[in-house]
């Protein structure tokens, strides 16, 4: 399977990508984790992306786009992955086509975790006290929801159309959304 993963800061993205991801014996790809690992092993991709996050700006897609290419070639990944942070933009879309294109196979799913916007900031801000995270302020938590609904609601609609995304509701017990969403792959040909 060749999946992607989305939906809002907090709604659970990187729990049930980790079942997801055993379900179907594929690797849970995280862009956070790419970015992580190619600049702790000093690779010339991680030194770039180093040089562009030490200054506060983004790293371009065609650095983004490379360490996500080499990553899906990585053998692990020969019989499918599921993509969390990646696509982030429509040329990045474009170029995750190609990438796929280039293996002879198609991305079987988009599943899109959808949670109540109150529910999220209430988890956040639990999240935050937990783990010490004094900048996860209310008002910053639902910048960041504004910010995922602006770069990622143009991504769902190309998706939708292609007749891709499988919207499951993320509220709720983590092994009823998981439930939600197996229910919904499992029926689902792999390409």
């Amino acid at each position: 399977m060749r999946l992607i993963i989305m939906g809002p800061p907090g709604a659970g993205k990187g729990t049930q990508a980790k079942f997801i991801a055993e379900h179907f014996g594929i690797p849970a790809i995280s862009t956070g984790d790419i970015f992580r690992a190619n600049v702790s092993q000093g690779t010339p991709l991680g030194l770039e992306a180093k040089s562009y996050m030490d200054k506060g700006e983004y790293v371009p897609d065609s650095v983004t786009n490379l360490m996500v290419r080499n990553r899906i070639d990585e053998p692990d990944a020969s019989h499918g992955f599921l993509l969390d942070g990646y696509p982030r933009t429509l040329a990045q879309v474009e170029e995750l086509d190609g990438m796929i294109k280039f293996t002879g196979h198609a991305l079987d799913a988009v599943v899109v975790l959808t949670v109540d916007k109150d529910e999220i900031v209430q988890r956040l801000l639990q999240r935050s006290e937990v783990e010490g995270r004094a900048d996860d302020t209310e008002d910053v938590i639902r910048r960041r929801q504004e910010v995922y609904l602006e770069e990622t609601a143009p991504l769902i609609e190309v998706y939708k159309g292609r007749g891709l995304v499988h919207e499951i509701d993320g509220m709720g017990e983590v092994d009823d959304v998981t439930k939600r969403i197996f229910d919904e792959l499992d029926i689902i040909p792999e390409s």
